[in-house]
């Protein structure tokens, strides 16, 4: 992925905090998993800088509630949002609908959600959850919203014109995690192990993560690898368009997959473990900067926090993207 020169280290990144430094008066964004953790932070960072800001909830009440926290907090109502079940195919298509009747340019999507399962489990759609929640929900809407997202960036609000002018463009920033290159939940020494994608897997998504050797663990990085690989050929189709498509690993933040991950062992511990992650505001910062700085000119980014890094290798295999990318896209565009 391409190196973006201007990037500031992560610790300056977090010391200068998480607050949106640009007027998105007049523009529209997306993000998914924003009713809890570091996603509403994003989503009231969003709307706190004029931006109307879509954002997606299983439970119409708790979306209400949030609809309402956040407005009082920043002093206007901005924040729109959607009742749907991202790990359910016809209910991607029926969001993505619904944006497109109502929103003809969308000028940034930040693709948040994310679980950790500890057991195997199949979505309504039989595919393993991790690949269902990590990786197809945001393929899926990024795939169906090309055209919004385009239109922004040829309304003059895209990465080639939009940063010159001291605008955010049309983007995407996809939240993944950096366990695709070492997926050790304890790392106490020993070599990093890079997640595995089995090529025979790519022929249905159904055959990924499959029982049989099932790790948790591995199963969640393996679908944020995808959505790794699929972010790249996202940003080559996209560049010509205007639209900038990047991957951040926000840091190691306090939330409840954390809680999932930590052996029993260690549970007692949880609290102490808590203080020194990264809060959700530290989190944040990073997808805020990829999402809004004008300073931030790439696409095809992988990046640790702020700084960019060297995407995994498998990113970088051509076939493997090539049948990551027409896996996923059939399956997005299959209503």
């Amino acid at each position: 992925m391409n190196a973006d020169r201007s990037a500031p280290s992560s610790r300056a990144a977090g010391a200068a905090g998480h607050r949106v430094r640009v007027d998105l008066r007049g523009r529209t964004a997306l993000v998914t998993g924003g009713t809890g953790g570091m996603g509403r932070v994003v989503v009231t960072e969003l709307a706190r800088a004029g931006a109307h800001v879509l954002t997606v909830s299983r439970d119409a009440s708790r979306g209400r509630h949030l609809r309402e926290q956040i407005a009082r907090e920043v002093g206007a109502d901005r924040v729109q949002v959607l009742t749907g079940d991202l790990s359910v195919r016809a209910d991607l298509h029926a969001l993505a609908e619904r944006v497109k009747a109502e929103h003809p340019e969308l000028h940034l999507l930040v693709n948040n959600a994310g679980a950790h399962y500890r057991t195997r489990g199949l979505s309504a759609d039989g595919v393993e959850r991790h690949v269902a929640v990590n990786h197809l929900a945001g393929f899926t809407l990024t795939y169906l919203l090309q055209d919004q997202l385009r239109a922004a960036a040829a309304a003059g609000t895209g990465p080639a014109h939009g940063v010159a002018a001291g605008g955010v463009g049309a983007r995407v920033v996809d939240v993944v995690s950096d366990t695709v290159n070492d997926t050790r939940t304890l790392k106490l020494g020993g070599s990093p192990r890079p997640v595995r994608l089995d090529p025979a897997q790519l022929v249905d998504l159904r055959r990924i993560n499959p029982a049989e050797g099932f790790v948790a663990f591995e199963a969640y990085a393996r679908a944020k690898l995808l959505t790794t690989m699929c972010a790249l050929e996202f940003a080559h189709r996209l560049a010509a368009d205007g639209v900038a498509v990047n991957c951040v690993h926000p840091g190691i933040v306090s939330t409840g997959i954390v809680d999932d991950l930590v052996p029993t062992w260690l549970r007692p511990l949880r609290p102490l473990l808590h203080r020194v992650l990264l809060t959700p505001e530290q989190g944040a910062a990073s997808t805020l900067r990829l999402a809004t700085d004008p300073e931030v000119t790439g696409t095809g980014l992988y990046c640790r926090r702020s700084t960019p890094a060297p995407a995994p290798a498998a990113v970088h295999d051509p076939r493997l993207r090539a049948a990551a990318w027409a896996l996923s896209r059939d399956w997005a565009e299959t209503p």
